[in-house]
């Protein structure tokens, strides 16, 4: 009797102490998470098999990409297919040169001879099935490198034939791979072009994964690398909806050429792509 007395007090304990810890644990996430129904990919990891977004320190997952199936999304992204003709780059960019592999994608870039160009790399972008005005966004990647290398996250506004204002998210030359840039363009009232920019230097952007990104609102727009605030401006602000576009460009006026120290082929390599909205405002 007395044993069976000591089970069931054990087990009440038990019972006692589960309780407690869901309580605590309920009340204590639904101060910073909202449940919100996902219609793209659900989060990987430890979020891997949940259907919600997540509010934390005041922003709400609206949108994102986390690269897990065997094929892109097609009603987020488009594929680039087309020699680029700007800044005098190298590349022709082909539907091919674009991967979903190992849970992440990849944008490939190498060295072969194709419609008259010497090199092949990738570029993809949401315009016509997603932008936003204002915001945050942000990707986790491993970025490229070797001379005449330059990969690229950046924003235009959903309208064809315009390329102004930029929102250059990261920028980064592949010879100098602790470099980070960030920049925005746009027009004056003259038609003019402006821009104002910034550069950060940290550790080896290509040996391994960071973060990079923006929070844009109607009053400034920070850059963020590694969740660390680098560059903030209200020089000039974005009033429209803008898309995203991720690319790796191969020479131009600014990277230059591959030399014979360029190493290819090369990957652009995106754990996720995030967009997220201010939660109880109009951002």
């Amino acid at each position: 009797m007395k044993k069976i007395i000591v089970v069931m007090f054990t087990v009440l304990i038990i019972i006692l102490f589960l309780g407690w810890g869901y309580f605590f644990i309920s009340n204590s996430e639904a101060n910073s998470i909202k449940k919100y129904s996902f219609t793209s990919h659900s989060l990987r990891g430890e979020f891997a098999k949940m259907n919600y977004s997540f509010i934390t320190n005041g922003w709400e997952l609206v949108w994102h990409d986390e690269f897990s199936g065997n094929d892109l999304n097609s009603t987020y992204w488009n594929l680039e297919n087309w020699p680029a003709e700007k800044n005098n780059e190298l590349q022709y960019y082909v539907p091919q040169n674009v991967l979903l592999e190992d849970g992440s994608l990849k944008i490939l870039s190498k060295r072969e001879d194709f419609k008259g160009r010497n090199y092949t790399s990738g570029a993809l972008h949401t315009k016509g099935k997603f932008s936003f005005l204002y915001g945050k966004a942000e990707i986790r990647a491993k970025l490229p490198e070797g001379q005449g290398l330059f990969p690229a996250f950046w924003m235009m506004p959903d309208k064809d034939n315009i390329w102004l204002p930029e929102i250059d998210i990261l920028e980064m030359l592949g010879h100098k791979t602790n470099e980070i840039w960030m920049v925005l363009h746009w027009h004056d009232e003259n038609k003019q072009m402006q821009n104002v920019s910034a550069s950060y230097s940290g550790e080896n952007y290509a040996e391994g994964f960071h973060t990079f990104g923006i929070e844009w609102s109607p009053e400034r727009i920070t850059w963020f690398i590694d969740g660390e605030e680098r560059f903030t401006t209200s020089a000039f602000i974005p009033e429209e909806q803008m898309y995203l576009y991720l690319n790796t460009a191969i020479g131009g006026d600014w990277p230059g050429s591959p030399d014979e120290t360029t190493v290819f082929p090369q990957y652009f390599i995106i754990d996720y792509v995030r967009v997220y909205k201010k939660w109880g405002g109009n951002e």
